[in-house]
């Protein structure tokens, strides 16, 4: 969903060979000439471009001012990269918390032994296997870097970027068999409006990482227990389940909540998450026939593959990850959306931008009326 730098807790994960191993093991993209390359990057750009108008005028939310957050249109190595310096910077008061436990752990001379290096590099396995399958992100977690520069005034924490995996694109408007630059067009909007997100709502970043942090504040996990589900994870993509065995009902990393408040951080997660993939869905669907001629075929073929997943590996480690649920989002989030719209207008559904308080609950993206009636009725009484 979004993303090293500093010293913290060196010795949990060894970051940089994270990313050396998810940079040797990454998938290599579709053969394309170096002309083709440089031409769909480009397009893309152009394609981004364009899309803050088209989501700025469907919306209604901010103004060109706001989009003051490049467009980096980087390869799967990249995407990578990117995403280690966010996770770096999320979790460093977990794993601050997980080395200061170490010492008195039962399992430290194991973990002593087997050090931040072998964590690094089933984190980097995970990561290269992640990288061929995401389209584009708005990355707002990690500091800005040379290579990953960031918008907002220069004493902002971050001021986030805007991702297009363009291997990625090209694949999978292969693999459809859609028009290419419809597609990239269509994948452009859906990205554009996670950057409106973010940068017509100015407390929305914030407010995320504060819900992260009290969660990850709430952690009582033995160190071991984290390196046992990357463990499980990596195992899974290379194939190291044993043939026959039972699946242990697919444990995924979100299954460390271990206390009630964190139940309810979590509630409130999956909720804004929802609102904010939905929300890009149905504006991608909204925008679309105005400006994609085939949006109809490319609706209908990428859900089909988002549906049925690449295969039954993929399924697997898209249970073991938690991206089952992601997939909900999308569904349950649209829905929420799209019902808000037509009982209010866009308007009306805009008050959800208002502050976290007018966010939805988890219970209100099942039953939208809910919503609307707890912020509308509120606000007009």
């Amino acid at each position: 969903m979004t993303s090293f730098g500093g010293t913290a807790s060196p010795g949990m994960v060894d970051w940089n060979l994270a990313v050396a191993t998810a940079t040797r093991l990454v998938r290599p993209g579709p053969e394309v000439s170096r002309d083709e390359a440089r031409a769909v990057v480009a397009e893309l750009r152009r394609h981004a471009k364009a899309s803050e108008e088209h989501v700025r005028g469907f919306t209604r939310m901010g103004t060109a001012e706001t989009h003051d957050t490049p467009v980096l249109v980087v390869d799967r190595p990249g995407w990578v990269r990117a995403n280690v310096a966010g996770f770096r910077e999320i979790l460093k008061p977990l794993l601050e918390k997980m080395q200061e436990r170490r010492g008195s752990s039962p399992g430290n001379v194991v973990l002593g032994a087997v050090g931040g290096k072998v964590t690094g590099v089933e984190l980097g396995m995970l990561l290269s296997f992640l990288s061929s399958r995401v389209l584009g992100q708005y990355e707002t977690f990690a500091p800005a870097s040379r290579d990953l520069p960031a918008g907002g005034p220069p004493d902002a924490p971050s001021g986030g970027r805007l991702l297009l995996v363009a291997p990625n694109i090209v694949h999978v408007e292969r693999e459809l068999d859609v028009e290419p630059h419809d597609f990239r067009l269509w994948v452009c909007l859906h990205e554009e409006t996670h950057r409106t997100q973010f940068t017509a709502v100015p407390w929305l970043r914030d407010h995320l990482e504060g819900e992260i942090q009290s969660f990850l504040a709430e952690t009582d996990v033995d160190p071991m227990t984290v390196l046992e589900r990357i463990r499980e994870a990596a195992q899974s993509l290379a194939g190291g389940r044993p043939e026959g065995e039972e699946d242990d009902g697919g444990r995924s990393f979100v299954e460390l909540v271990q206390t009630p408040v964190q139940r309810e951080i979590l509630g409130r997660l999956t909720a804004v998450m929802s609102l904010l993939e939905g929300h890009a869905d149905f504006v991608m669907d909204g925008v679309g026939p105005s400006v994609v001629p085939t949006v109809s075929e490319i609706r209908e073929k990428f859900q089909q593959r988002r549906a049925r997943g690449a295969s039954r590996l993929d399924l697997a480690l898209r249970k073991l990850l938690g991206l089952d649920a992601k997939l909900r989002q999308y569904r349950d989030g649209e829905r929420f959306v799209r019902a808000v719209v037509e009982q209010v207008g866009m308007d009306g559904f805009n008050r959800v931008w208002t502050s976290p308080n007018t966010l939805p609950t988890k219970a209100e993206i099942a039953k939208p009326a809910d919503w609307v009636a707890r912020v509308h009725r509120k606000a007009e009484s």
